[in-house]
This record gives structure tokens, C-alpha cells and sequence, in this order.
């Protein structure tokens, strides 16, 4: 068969257009036309063989379009790699390996890139050439052979360590590892830096996965980082510290034998003036106390090793926090200060689902690393680094001199590290750092903020709530600092502080709704969202005392938040679809931040929150956002839905079916990860409302059922706290609509039951139960088939208060009782008398609030409750 050979005026065209598309001086129209012909060229069955060719023999070609056709090739791999004709897989493959050595390291690079996306898809079996190729310019002491091959093997290493740790049919050697393995150890000595690096890289990505033929070698291995240890390149010596993290991590019991000269080793490269070196030193302080080796030697080098820490704290001159440190308040925000925070919308029984980190853009450095390394040490070694710590702070915040200001900077911050750790050594001391520089007050309010929930726990003895009141005092004067970054780190420590305290703030409401109306009247926009957060989550701490304590006190603090927030919605809705006419940029994170803190008003104001919306089109404006494409504004929209309909359903009257109706297409929607948490606020918004309204929910309850039952079935795919809110929300419209739902229960009693079973004791439990009751007395033949999961339900309460409730589930143990008939008193004399004395009396009225024992006895008589004629049986 001949060998494939490109036309020549199709490779001058593709070289062209390549050409182009790498050109700085094309224009961005240009560049997405060229793109467009590129992917149409895709669609040619021998255009990636165009490409392999320009790579690897186009000579005459710059090697910047070389690369360029070799990432395109690369990227039509991934997504068509299983439709090419077996011919053309076969050429790219032979035209790929004898590159490998090409003298251009940019070529060979992309080589690299191009085979490990080919493994990647097919497997080392899929390719029986590549090995003996790999191994041929490993052994063939060429440089740009043997790094050609290693930046290959590092490649695969990284991207699908797995592959090479598999059996190869008519491999001799049990796994390709096996082969590797004693090279990449041989690398470790190599004169060639590049060589050394990538060796080191290979095998440290299988210390995670740790193979057989990694672990018989532990000698071999420990002894190459201790040759590389004190590697010139910087590179190398980043690596040998993350291989001594990761067997820490992963193996400790590998390093003990020699873990007096690697706590040495780490304890020096802390100090390494290469920074990411010193980085990867860092972490190995936490990784020791995580894998619970002897504190005893960790104890030794605590006076050594804390000023390493304490001095990394301090802030590296090029750190990107330090950029806009000193704007003041009176300067307008920029729209690029708007970005990155993010607002996280509110989400009701929200524990189990991931929250984006506000600080998300924020790079993980020495300075962040050293404090978390001595957050661990304080939490292991409690006020005992005290004598060694203390000294070194108190020198550092006594400096007064403008120079060292980075010094007390990173002394408060240290404080704030240890706080949960030697906070009955510190908590005495506490005081407010009032110095001249933003970063010192701002790092000052987060340190005050780790003492906070200790804080609390004081506040029975005078002491302990004297200082409580002088931390909360000086987070709220630090609310009012005329720096934006200061503003933003005392709001953001003070709602952290509320989240702690609760009720304990009831007191203190008044000064602090002085201060944050205060600061909502003075913060530019980027810092308003935080203060919302704030005003949101204090009405979600103190709840009802909010309005208790003040009283019509509040009004004046309530209508100017209300209608502040009213005002934002209604722009930033108009600068959607008009920026011109809104003269803003649409942003709807203001528009997530204004329905969250009106859902904390309505929680915190409760009924009173009539008196502000009564006469305002807030129903209108939060139905337009029920049905925003967004799932963030969906979300908070259905958060203030429900509050609303708890505290105030007859605002929503008007247009219950039209909020009934969109909730419920959300349950239906694609439950992707952010569709998850707008299902999750609708659902529970539809069961407030159906406890309120009623026989009012009756058109939407048999296609909410439909779609709950869905979510229920398939529970273990969605989110425990969508399950919980769907077993609940089922159980309130079956408590109301018992006719609607008993004739589908059947499909969905089992996931039901064990749904409810894992939800705690409260009202809502009790309201599901009511419907639980009701559909099974209305069907009981329904529930037949799932009784085990029936009793399950029941024996997870701790105890029923309510008496209605435990009356009716009395009635339906009753029912089965009367079903069995005579097989009941034998069931029953099986059980053991402890558990038949304790639960329940003979004829199923609850004593305790235990219901174990009726599973044993379902489960004991099972095949007798499969034979009988149930329906008959059945006496309620």
C-alpha cells in the first residue's frame, strides 16, 4: 500500500491559514473566519494527516506554524479521534515517534502533547509501538532523544498515571512501570537539568497511586531525593519536596526511618530563596501532623521552625494583594472592582451543597501556606508554642517605623492563625490593631473574627463578655474605615462574628444597625454586597428579635434597606435589556444580593414585613425573577418565595398560580449542579405555600408529585437536601390533597419512606407525616409493598410531640395489626421482651418515641403480609 503523500496546493492553503491564525497583526473578525475554515478543513477525512506532516517534516515552515498544526491536530484528536480511518491513525502514529527526537525542543514538546492525547484515548495496548520506541531514545544517551522520550513519558505520567501501571498483553514485564521505572531512577543523576526534573516529575505522580513496583523500590527512590535534594536547579528541589509531602501523606511509615534528616531538610528549604521551593517546603509541617507521626520530634523544632513560619507571613513585595491597598472610600469604584467576588445566592438546607470561596481568585502563596502550617501547630500542640511564638509577635507589633509595617502586619495575622488553637492563652490579650495602614486594621478584623465563636463561650463570666463587647465593638467601628479594603474585611469578619453569636447580639442590635445603616449609606458598589450579606445574615441570627427587640424602631432602618432594594432589582432588570436608559452595566449578582437580603428581612421582620411590601410591586418584580435564565437569580428568587409565603402568603395571591405553576417547571428542568440548587429553593418554597394556601395548590399537585417521585427515585444521583425538601414538600401537598396523591404512591413509597427517615425532628417532619398518614389511609393497598420502609419512617423519630400526629401513626400500625389477624400476637411474642416492653404497647399506641421494633417485626412476618388479602383486612 502506498505510503499517504499531501498535494502540495492543499498544504500551501492549510500553511497559509495557519500562518494567519497565529499572526498578532490579524484582526479579531479575521481570526474567527480563518478558525471557521480550519474546522470546515476538519471535516476532510485526511486533513489530520495534513497536519502530522506539517509538524514533522513541513522543514521550511516557521516553527511556530509546526506547533500550531501540531495543536490542532491534538485538539481534532480528542473529539474525532475514534471516527478516523484505521489508515490515517496509522500514519499520524508513524509519522509521530520518529520525531521524538527532534532538535527543535518545541517540536518535540508538541510531539509529546500529540501522544499522550493518543494513549489517552487508546490505551498503551492500542499502540504496541510506542513503548519499544520510548525505551530506544531513553537508552540511546542522545539529549534530544532522551528528553524528547521523557517530555512524552512526563505527559502521560500526569495526565493518565494509570495507564502504564496496566498489564500490556505480550508485554514481558507485568506493567510498562515495571520498564520505566528503573530508568526514570538512573535520571535522577543525569548532568542534563531538564532530565533530572522530568525523572523526579514522573515518579512523584506515582506516590498517589503508589504501584508494586514503586513500593518494592522505596530504597531507590529515597535514596535519588536525598542525591537531588540539593539540586542547583530550583525546579528539582520544588520536587523533591513535594515527593517528601506526598509520602508523608501517603506512606509515612516510608519516611520514619530518616525523618530526622527530612524534617532538617524541609526545615531548611523553608528558608529557600526560590519562593515555590520554599512553598512546597511549607506544606509538609501540616501533612506531618495530618498523618500523626511523633509529635515529640515535630516539639524539638518548634523553636527553630516557628520564626521560618512567622517570617514568610509577612507580605512578598509583589504580592497582589497589596495593588489598590490604600484606596480610599471617596475614589468610585471601577467596574473591574467589581470582580472577582461572588455572592453566594441562599439556599435552604443548604448544609451538604459546595459553596464558591469568595477569595476564589486568590492565589495560594508562602504567606497563606506558613499561616495555615501554624493554625495545624497551634491546634497540635495547643499554648505550648507560646514561649516560643509569643516573644517574636510582641517585637514585631511593637515596631512603630513605616518600614516594618509588613512585620506587624504578618504579627496580627498570626494571632488570627492560632486563635482556635491557644485561645485560653491569647483571648486575655486581646486589643484592636489601630495603625495607620489599611492592610494592618484590615488583617486585624479577620484575626478579631477567629476569636469570635471562643468568644462566645466566655460570655457567661464578666471577663469573657467584656472582651466579646470589645470585639464586636471594634468590628464595628472598623465597619465605618474610610479604606475600601478595610470596610470590606470588617463587614465580611462581622457577619462571620454574627453567624457565631446569634442571639447574644439581641442586646447590641441598636448600635449595630446604626453602624451597617451607616455603612449602606456610605459603601461604593463593590463593598454594598457585602454589607447586604451582613444585613441578611444578621436578620437570619437574631430571626424575630430583630423585630421584637426594636419594635417599630426598626421602621426607619427597614423602608430605606427595602427600597434601596426594590430600587436595584428594577435598574439592573432594565440594564438587561437597556444599559443606555439604566446608564449602568447589567450585573445580576446585585440583583442576587438585594433578593437575599430582602428574604432576610421577611425572616427577620416576619409578619411585620407586611407594612413595607403591601403597597409596593415586589410581586411582580420577584416573579420577572422566578423566571430569569440564570440559576443564581432563580435561586434567590424562590428563597424570598418561600419566606414570603411564610410570614406573608396573602402578598402572593394575586398570582399564586403563575409562582405555583413556574416553581414547579423547576423540578422538571435538567438537574445539572446549578439547576440542583434553583430546585431545591422551589421545592421548599411550594410546601410553605401549600401549608398556607392550602386547597389553593391543588392544580399543580398531581404534576409536582409526578416530578418529585423523579427526584426521589433517583435520589442518590441528586443532593441530600433536595431529597430531604422533596420528602417534605410530598408529604405536606399529600397532607392537604390526600385524593391527588394516594393514587400514584405506590411508584414512590419506598424512596419516600427512606427520605423521611433521614430527616430530623420538627415541624416539617411532622406536617410530611400528617401526609404520609393520610395517602395511606385513603390507599392502603398503596403502601403494602414498601411496609418495611413504612416502619423504617416511623422508628426514626426520637420523639413525636405532636399528638395528633402520634395518633395517626398509632392508627396506621393499628391497620396492619388488624390486617394480620391472628399472626400479629405470634409476630409479636417473637419479639424480645425489652424491645416489645419498651416501644410500644400490644395494641400500637406509642409509649416512647422509638419505633424500631415494628421493623423487626415487618421484616419477621414479611412473607405472611405477602399472602394475605390485604384491602379486606384493612380497618382504620
Amino acid at each position: 500500500m502506498a505510503v499517504w503523500q499531501p498535494r502540495e496546493d492543499g498544504l500551501s492553503e492549510i500553511c497559509a491559514l495557519l500562518e494567519q491564525q497565529i499572526s498578532p497583526s490579524s484582526a479579531a473578525v479575521d481570526k474567527s473566519q480563518i478558525w471557521k475554515q480550519l474546522q470546515h478543513f476538519s471535516q476532510i477525512p485526511d486533513f489530520n494527516n495534513y497536519l502530522v506532516f506539517i509538524l514533522v517534516q513541513a522543514q521550511g515552515k516557521s516553527v511556530e506554524i509546526r506547533q500550531a498544526a501540531g495543536l490542532l491536530l491534538k485538539n481534532n484528536l480528542k473529539g474525532g479521534y475514534s471516527s478516523m480511518a484505521q489508515e490515517n491513525r496509522k500514519y499520524i502514529k508513524s509519522e509521530l515517534l520518529p520525531c521524538l527526537g527532534a532538535v527543535d525542543r518545541h517540536i518535540r514538546t508538541t510531539v509529546g502533547t500529540i501522544i499522550s492525547e493518543i494513549v489517552n484515548i487508546d490505551g498503551v495496548s492500542g499502540w504496541l509501538e510506542l513503548l519499544p520506541a520510548l525505551v530506544t531514545c531513553l537508552d540511546s544517551n542522545d539529549l534530544n532523544h532522551m528528553d524528547g522520550a521523557m517530555d512524552a513519558l512526563s505527559k502521560i505520567c500526569e495526565d493518565i498515571p494509570h495507564v502504564l501501571d496496566s498489564e500490556v498483553p505480550g508485554l514481558a514485564e507485568t506493567t510498562p512501570v515495571n520498564i520505566f521505572l528503573p530508568r526514570l531512577f538512573q535520571f535522577f543523576q543525569s548532568p542534563h537539568a531538564s532530565l533530572r526534573k522530568l525523572s523526579l516529575g514522573c515518579v512523584n505522580q506515582y506516590v498517589i497511586i503508589m504501584p508494586a513496583a514503586l513500593y518494592n523500590s522505596m530504597d531507590k527512590y529515597l535514596q535519588g531525593l536525598f542525591v537531588l535534594a540539593n539540586d542547583p536547579v530550583a525546579e528539582v528541589r520544588k520536587l523533591v519536596c513535594a515527593a517528601f509531602v506526598q509520602l508523608t501523606e501517603v506512606l509515612p511509615s516510608s519516611i520514619e526511618p530518616h525523618l530526622r534528616n527530612v524534617m532538617e531538610y524541609m526545615l531548611q528549604v523553608n528558608k529557600d530563596p526560590d519562593e515555590e521551593v520554599a512553598l512546597e517546603a511549607c506544606e509538609f509541617w501540616s501533612a506531618y501532623c495530618d498523618a500523626q507521626l511523633p509529635p515529640d520530634n515535630l516539639k524539638e523544632l518548634l523553636p527553630r521552625l516557628i520564626p521560618v513560619l512567622l517570617s514568610n507571613m509577612a507580605y512578598a513585595d509583589d504580592d497582589e494583594s497589596l495593588l489598590d491597598a490604600e484606596e480610599d472610600e471617596s475614589q468610585p469604584d471601577r467596574d473591574q472592582d467589581l470582580k472577582p467576588r461572588f455572592h453566594t445566592s441562599r439556599l435552604h438546607g443548604s448544609e451538604d451543597f459546595d459553596n464558591d470561596d469568595d477569595d476564589s481568585f486568590n492565589v495560594w502563596n508562602l504567606r497563606k501556606c506558613s499561616a495555615a502550617a501554624i493554625d495545624v501547630l497551634s491546634n497540635v500542640f495547643g499554648d505550648e508554642i507560646l514561649p516560643a511564638l509569643m516573644p517574636l509577635i510582641q517585637a514585631k507589633i511593637s515596631t512603630s517605623g513605616d518600614e516594618t509595617w509588613k512585620e506587624r502586619e504578618a504579627a496580627v495575622l498570626t494571632l488570627g492563625a492560632i486563635a482556635e488553637g491557644c485561645f485560653n492563652g491569647l483571648y486575655p490579650h486581646l486589643s484592636e490593631a489601630n495603625d495607620k495602614f489599611p492592610l494592618i486594621r484590615s488583617i486585624s478584623c479577620w484575626t478579631l473574627s477567629r476569636f469570635g465563636k471562643y468568644l462566645i463561650q466566655e460570655t457567661g463570666n464578666p471577663k469573657g463578655y467584656e472582651q466579646f463587647e470589645k470585639v464586636l465593638m471594634g468590628l464595628l467601628r472598623r465597619l465605618l474605615d474610610t479604606n475600601k479594603r478595610v470596610q470590606e474585611a470588617a463587614c465580611s469578619a462581622f457577619a462571620t462574628a454574627e453567624e457565631d453569636a446569634a442571639e447574644e447580639l439581641v442586646p447590641h442590635l441598636g448600635v449595630i444597625l446604626q453602624h451597617l445603616m451607616c455603612a449602606f449609606g456610605k459603601y461604593q458598589r463593590r463593598n454594598l454586597r457585602i454589607v447586604y450579606d451582613a444585613i441578611g445574615t444578621l436578620a437570619d441570627s437574631v430571626r424575630e428579635e430583630l423585630n421584637k427587640a426594636l419594635g417599630v424602631g426598626f421602621a426607619p432602618f427597614a423602608q430605606p434597606v427595602f427600597q434601596r432594594c426594590m430600587d436595584i432589582i428594577q435598574l439592573q432588570q432594565l440594564a438587561k435589556v437597556d444599559p443606555a436608559s439604566a446608564g449602568a452595566q447589567y450585573d445580576r449578582e446585585f440583583i442576587v444580593c438585594s433578593l437575599d437580603l430582602l428574604s432576610g428581612l421577611a425572616e427577620g421582620l416576619g409578619s411585620g414585613i407586611e407594612s413595607l411590601i403591601s403597597q409596593s410591586n415586589l410581586r411582580d418584580v420577584l416573579l420577572k425573577c422566578c423566571m430569569d435564565e440564570t440559576s443564581d437569580v432563580r435561586q434567590s428568587a424562590f428563597a424570598l418565595m418561600g419566606d414570603l409565603a411564610r410570614v406573608f402568603p396573602a402578598y402572593l395571591q394575586p398570582r399564586l398560580l403563575e409562582f405555583l405553576e413556574i416553581a414547579s417547571q423547576q423540578l422538571n428542568a435538567n438537574l445539572s449542579r446549578e439547576n440542583l440548587s434553583v430546585a431545591n429553593n422551589a421545592c421548599w418554597a411550594i410546601g410553605e405555600l401549600a401549608v398556607k394556601v392550602r386547597q389553593e395548590v391543588s392544580p399543580i399537585v398531581t404534576n409536582v408529585v409526578s416530578s418529585l417521585g423523579l427526584i426521589l427515585h433517583h435520589g442518590e444521583a441528586v443532593n441530600k437536601s433536595l431529597v430531604e425538601n422533596s420528602a417534605i414538600t410530598l408529604g405536606r401537598l399529600a397532607w392537604i390533597r390526600p385524593d391527588l396523591v394516594a393514587p400514584h404512591m405506590e411508584h414512590f413509597m419506598k424512596p419516600w419512606c427512606l427520605a423521611l427517615s433521614m430527616v430530623r425532628d420538627d415541624i416539617e417532619k411532622e406536617e410530611a407525616f400528617r401526609g404520609l398518614c393520610a395517602v395511606v389511609k385513603v390507599n392502603p393497598s398503596g403502601g403494602v409493598s414498601s411496609l418495611v420502609f413504612i416502619c423504617k419512617a416511623i422508628a426514626s423519630w426520637h420523639e413525636i410531640r405532636n399528638e395528633d400526629v402520634k395518633n395517626e401513626v398509632s392508627q396506621v400500625l393499628n391497620g396492619y395489626k388488624h390486617m394480620l389477624g391472628n399472626s400479629w400476637a405470634e409476630c409479636w411474642s417473637a419479639l424480645e421482651p425489652p424491645v416489645r416492653d419498651t416501644k410500644c404497647n400490644n395494641d400500637c399506641t406509642p409509649v416512647t418515641l422509638k419505633y424500631e421494633k415494628d421493623l423487626i417485626y415487618l421484616i419477621h412476618c414479611k412473607q405472611q403480609i405477602d399472602s394475605l388479602s390485604l384491602m379486606s383486612r384493612w380497618r382504620f
